[in-house]
């Protein structure tokens, strides 16, 4: 007997010790990153998932994460392809305790490719500034979140900007348009509205494709000489943008009668085309600069002290892919702050982030507590509108740097609305979809 006892007693310290060996796993949030940094687009993905990076650094340095959970983070390289794009999701949607926090492909095409895949894994897909625009319609697209201003409503705001320049919206009857777009998912998803616009302000719109990568424009351009338009709306990406303005100038059209999406209003779109580009004006849901208390931050957490944050080129801190990478960093962890106040200060879940998503209330208050007062418009999210913000300004290259040229421009929601709401519920139809009831919904949450 005395034996047994003393073998339970040893058995009972051996595993104390085991445990007092055994290191206690920090509390972890993963997230997938579904980046490019090689290709055409590269510079777009380099700066962008630069300034992500950082940001979510920044707050493992600065705060020691989020509640106590550590931010932790893999990169899958897409190269901008939809194939790609789906292999990478595919490869780490399980990975870390809880799976994917959030899926951000940086790519319209790769977005189409993963609605349906997103809402069987139950992961939230965020679009900031692209993607899908009737997936603002949270009550058919549960897990998809087109947030702060999506294609159709910058559309808006920019035919609100050209007839604000031509005295009046009534005075856009009769102008010439040419929306000379990018051949992707991306470039061909404001088609639809500009026709409508067209109809309802009496200008015409002709659609000019420029096949990707887009560094052949010569015959399009022609073209549009031969039109003499009032007007080209410029939805390019990547080199197509600063081979438009190139291009332009060789055959006479005047920069300062372009209007660029925000996926042309980057440095490195126009530096690469010089004169060209000076004068022209672009859509923009966020400015350039490093004097915002976040970036000032990040330089200090991330940079000072011979420390290394994933820019390879710090110069490019401040532009515009690395501040709206920033904004990517920020709207993610405010989700998971959001998610941790009803589901406790722990790992989430993808389905637990995209209540997180979907209650998201960043006012002007919390905007300057984050640092990024007029670095990002205050937005609210909810089962009906998973878009929030809306709004949009406009920025002029000086040919050194670009100019905010214009307040805050709201988007024309008696178009957009009713084009959403229409086109989600074609969507249903077609996939048999019933949807929330979002006044159910928010009874059960109070």
């Amino acid at each position: 007997m005395k034996e047994r006892r003393l073998k339970r007693a040893v058995l009972g310290i051996v595993i104390v010790l085991l445990m007092l060996a055994t290191p206690v796993l920090a509390a972890e949030q993963y997230i997938a990153m579904l980046s490019f940094r090689v290709g055409p687009y590269a510079a777009g993905g380099t700066g962008f998932y630069g300034g992500y990076i950082d940001y979510l650094d920044m707050l493992n340095k600065r705060d020691g994460g989020i509640n106590g959970v550590k931010l932790t983070w893999e990169e899958c390289e897409t190269e901008y392809k939809n194939d790609r794009g789906v292999e990478c999701y595919e490869r780490l949607k399980n990975n870390g305790p809880t799976g994917a926090s959030v899926i951000i492909p940086l790519s319209t095409g790769i977005t189409y490719s993963l609605i349906d895949r997103v809402n069987v894994d139950k992961l939230p897909l965020v679009t900031m500034g692209y993607g899908r625009s009737d997936a603002a319609d949270g009550r058919v697209f549960p897990y998809v979140f087109p947030v702060v201003t999506s294609y159709w409503s910058q559309n808006t705001a920019k035919i609100k900007y050209i007839g604000s320049l031509e005295g009046g919206m009534d005075k856009l009857k009769g102008k010439k348009i040419v929306n000379l777009y990018h051949g992707s998912a991306y470039g061909k998803e404001t088609m639809g509205l500009l026709d409508l616009q067209a109809a309802k302000y009496g200008f015409t719109v002709t659609h000019i494709e420029v096949p990707h990568p887009g560094n052949e424009q010569q015959s399009q351009w022609m073209q549009i000489r031969q039109m003499k338009p009032d007007w080209v709306i410029l939805r390019g990406w990547g080199v197509m943008n600063s081979v438009a303005l190139k291009t332009a100038q060789k055959v006479g059209f005047p920069a300062n009668r372009m209007i660029g999406g925000w996926w042309s209003g980057a440095e490195e779109d126009v530096i690469p085309a010089g004169d060209a580009a000076k004068n022209f004006v672009t859509a923009a849901f966020h400015p350039s600069g490093v004097d915002f208390p976040v970036i000032q931050d990040i330089l200090k957490h991330v940079y000072a002290k011979g420390g290394t944050g994933n820019m390879t080129d710090p110069k490019r801190i401040g532009q515009q892919y690395f501040n709206r990478g920033v904004i990517q960093g920020i709207l993610v962890a405010e989700a998971i702050r959001t998610g941790q106040e009803k589901y406790g200060k722990r790992s989430l879940t993808g389905e637990e982030m995209r209540w997180g998503f979907e209650n998201l209330d960043i006012d002007d208050k919390r905007l300057k507590e984050l640092g990024a007062h007029d670095l990002l418009q205050p937005l609210k999210l909810s089962c009906m509108d998973h878009e929030g913000g809306g709004a949009v300004k406009f920025q002029r290259w000086n040919g050194d740097k670009w100019e905010i040229v214009s307040d805050w421009i709201p988007s024309d929601q008696e178009i957009v609305r009713p084009e959403v709401e229409k086109s989600a519920a074609k969507y249903a139809a077609e996939k048999g979809i019933t949807l929330r009831n979002c006044t159910q919904e928010a009874k059960a949450k109070k």
